[in-house]
């Protein structure tokens, strides 16, 4: 498993964990029963407390990523169909959030955001 943290990032670090984790999950690269590293392993790799490895953890096991079996460990859960499509929607409303914020910066009117997404989406289609 690869994690990369930036300390300099505004996100805290138990959310970046999680962030990859999840991302790692989504693209297939960690699959179904595939066990995690232990939480005290991961603290010593990547150098970071064990209360901020746990606080990831538990975050991803009560939003269905992940199962933690006690005295066995971690291992990422059955792959959600519809825990995957409300990941992709939360990071589409995220963009859409940030689509919002520099169209009301530049004064870039809701027709002209919505013209350009029917442009580049038939580019897409094609």
């Amino acid at each position: 498993m690869k994690l990369i943290i930036s300390n300099s990032s505004g996100v805290p670090i138990y959310e970046q964990i999680k962030n990859a984790i999840i991302s790692q999950i989504m693209n297939d690269e960690l699959i179904s029963g595939e066990a995690l590293p232990s939480i005290r392993n991961l603290a010593a790799d990547i150098k970071i407390s064990v209360m901020t490895i746990k606080k990831a953890y538990d975050e991803l096991e009560a939003e269905g990523y992940i199962s933690i079996r006690q005295g066995k460990g971690a291992y990422v859960a059955s792959k959600n169909i519809e825990l995957a499509k409300e990941q992709a929607r939360k990071d589409i409303e995220n963009h859409i959030n940030k689509i919002i914020e520099i169209s009301t910066k530049y004064n870039i009117g809701k027709k002209d955001v919505l013209d350009l997404y029917e442009y580049l989406s038939e580019d897409e289609e094609k």
